[in-house]
């Protein structure tokens, strides 16, 4: 009996260290990520976290290593409305990093987002002098829903598929 219940805890522990397997995402690997809502200059504040999802499976060796859905982490570094007196509107995004469902962290590295609007100051300038109305104001910087992006993987990183 007491070789039966060793054998049956061998095959468990055997079929357990199978089912996992590690492999290597390679640094430099690019991840395509979408934002799932718009996100406005004048919504968020520098340091806000920001979150996007994987938008395409990420292959290694031949297996799924980051599936799609995957939430990826971001921080805003710059936001700036736009004024009245035509600057332009500008945000900034990093992405940082994202978690798998195995605990696994991937870090990014040069991943950056950063939307700009259109500058209208010295239109802004001329109407001021003429009438000495403070119009128009600067082009709102919005990143909008569902367009991807590339993150890049920082360096080699192991994670376990389960």
């Amino acid at each position: 009996m007491k070789k039966v219940f060793l054998l049956f805890i061998t095959i468990i522990a055997t079929s357990y260290a199978i089912a996992q397997k590690t492999v290597t995402i390679k640094g430099g690997t690019v991840v395509s990520v979408k934002s799932e809502r718009n996100i406005k200059a004048a919504d968020v504040t520098v340091g806000q976290n920001v979150d996007f999802v994987v938008s395409r499976d990420v292959m290694a060796d031949g297996i799924v290593a980051i599936p799609a859905g995957t939430v990826v982490k971001g921080q805003v570094y710059e936001a700036k409305r736009s004024s009245v007196f035509g600057t332009k509107g500008r945000l900034g995004i990093q992405l940082r990093y994202l978690n798998l469902p195995s605990g696994d962290v991937v870090n990014f590295a040069s991943s950056n987002i950063y939307i700009q609007g259109q500058n209208r100051t010295p239109l802004s300038v001329i109407i001021f002098i003429c009438t000495c109305i403070p119009l128009p104001c600067g082009s709102k910087a919005e990143l909008n829903a569902g367009i991807e992006y590339d993150a890049y993987v920082a360096s080699n990183t192991n994670v376990t598929i389960n």
